[in-house]
């Protein structure tokens, strides 16, 4: 099948947006950039921002505020190699670009993130990975595979997914305490609920396996088991952004050609390997559709 120009014309593009997210802290110049694309550098800016809606600097900005957020938020990284990791010369260059595109300093954030607020600066960076990062499937990445029953020690998340980063939060310091890091106890989130379903209706469990005893806690950890089955598993690469991609795929393109049904339990996640531990595109989570 031949290439249209208006897809070879987008592939050059989508080369630099996977390049960034494979290499935040690099050299990330327009210069760079354009080079990637084999684009005139006169020009690459506004192709760039014709196409995606959203200049070249701001992009590579949001997706390294990101990164740093997210090491702000769930991890103990020192606040000045967040910053010198996201190609800011200085701790107070950093806090400068980070208050002023978050609304709060990093030391802030990391103590109270406000969600919602970073949310609302992400959101063109969402709007463009849903756009224009979507996933590739085909039928055979699709694997069928029996699913051993496992015990998890689960924290209900029951809410608004802007809040989310605050039962991640509590989730990763029960795991500290219990000593159950993500290496020595594979990560679970249990899925409710429908794409219909009202976003202060979200219900998700994330959860760790385990063999242990579920002790009582502040935390709200309990016990649930996921039970074992036959599933079929999707492996996701990439931003949760375009996760839902792949769930749609599932539903809509395998399973009526499939030939199989749903068994009566939810969808569930695995995450396999996690940003930002590793660069976005690196991220691995695998879908898990329960079968009869």
């Amino acid at each position: 099948m031949t290439t249209s120009p208006t897809d070879a014309f987008t592939a050059r593009f989508r080369r630099v947006l996977a390049h960034v997210a494979a290499h935040p802290s690099d050299d990330l110049s327009v210069q760079r950039l354009s080079s990637i694309a084999a684009f005139s550098l006169h020009h690459f800016h506004r192709q760039f921002s014709a196409l995606f809606g959203i200049g070249v600097y701001k992009y590579v900005s949001l997706v390294r505020l990101e990164r740093a957020a997210w090491r702000l938020a769930f991890r103990d990284h020192r606040v000045i190699d967040i910053a010198l990791d996201s190609g800011y010369e200085s701790h107070e260059a950093f806090s400068r670009a980070f208050k002023k595109t978050v609304g709060q300093t990093p030391s802030e954030f990391r103590q109270r993130p406000e969600w919602t607020a970073w949310q609302a600066t992400q959101q063109p960076l969402s709007e463009l990975r849903s756009l224009h990062m979507q996933p590739d499937h085909r039928a055979q990445s699709v694997k069928i595979l029996h699913f051993d029953a496992t015990r998890v020690a689960a924290l209900e998340h029951r809410g608004h997914p802007d809040q989310i980063g605050d039962t991640i939060r509590r989730f990763i310091e029960w795991r500290k305490q219990n000593r159950l890091p993500p290496k020595l106890s594979a990560t679970f989130n249990i899925l409710y609920g429908s794409p219909e379903t009202p976003p202060e209706d979200l219900r998700i469990d994330l959860c760790a396996a385990t063999t242990r005893p579920i002790l009582p806690n502040d935390f709200g950890v309990i016990e649930k088991l996921i039970p074992a089955g036959r599933c079929a598993v999707l492996r996701h690469h990439g931003s949760d952004d375009t996760l839902p991609a792949t769930v749609h795929y599932l539903y809509a393109t395998w399973l009526p050609a499939s030939g199989e049904e749903p068994r009566d339990f939810p969808l569930y996640f695995q995450r396999v390997s996690f940003f930002p531990d590793v660069p976005e595109n690196e991220a691995i989570t695998d879908v898990f559709l329960p079968l009869r």
